[in-house]
């Protein structure tokens, strides 16, 4: 097939063959049907489909690809940093702000439909200790142990977060006071036997837990607060307990 200077021989789509083939896609059938049906929509009639409008195409086929492909990085990039920003640098779990943020819409649910939900605080206990005597990465290792025990005995509808330093909080969805006391200990005791250890050498890691569950009225703060405190007087009690034996 021969192409003149002025007309085309043939009809839109052998045009549109040879523009694929100098486009270097002969062998790509998909574009030889994009550049006909362009000009089927553009409403170019056969007699008007010349080179320089079978190269305007091409080249307009070509933009509107290379912008699909900018805005899907676009979008990629944009999920990821929104990833970053709620997830905690240290460990595989939301931060203080998207955690409060869930905490929040989690209270607002419970006002409206009148479900209530729970919040549990959890404080690593001696993490003084553990980093005085193996090191500051135990430590960090410690942290992350606690948020992936966390993460593998809650509900996909729970949230786990790390509130700050060694304290992490978990939103139990429709759940009340007594089932999470009962949730609180069993979470604490999966940490507390999940065996930890640092270089190949067991070490002791126990977390002590409050309970606050919540129906709406209130603010993320006045839950958070209320947490801590039946966390820090649920440790008072354990340090004034006698030991046993």
């Amino acid at each position: 097939m021969k192409i003149g200077s002025s007309k085309p021989v043939g009809g839109p789509s052998a045009v549109a063959a040879t523009a694929a083939r100098r486009a270097g896609d002969a062998s790509s059938p998909p574009a030889v049907a994009r550049i006909a049906d362009s000009a089927s929509v553009m409403g170019i009639p056969e007699s008007e489909f010349t080179p320089k409008v079978r190269s305007a195409i091409v080249a307009l086929l070509a933009e509107v690809e290379r912008l699909r492909r900018d805005v899907e990085e676009s979008r990629s990039r944009i999920a990821h940093l929104e990833k970053l920003a709620d997830e905690d640098p240290l460990a595989p779990v939301a931060n203080r702000r998207a955690f409060v943020r869930e905490l929040s819409r989690m209270m607002s649910f419970s006002e409206r439909y009148g479900a209530p939900s729970s919040l549990l605080f959890f404080d690593i206990d001696n993490m003084k200790t553990i980093n005085d005597a193996f090191g500051h990465a135990a430590g960090d290792a410690a942290i992350r142990f606690v948020a992936d025990t966390l993460m593998a005995n809650v509900r996909e509808s729970d949230t786990v977060g790390r509130l700050g330093g060694d304290e992490f909080g978990v939103v139990l969805v429709n759940t009340g006071e007594p089932a999470a006391h009962e949730k609180g200990a069993q979470l604490a005791g999966a940490i507390g036997q999940g065996g930890f250890a640092w270089q190949a050498k067991p070490v002791p890691l126990g977390v002590t837990f409050g309970a606050f569950s919540f129906a709406g009225g209130t603010d993320a703060s006045k839950v958070l607060d209320e947490a801590d405190r039946a966390m820090y007087a649920k440790k008072q009690a354990d340090k004034s307990r006698p030991p046993r034996g």
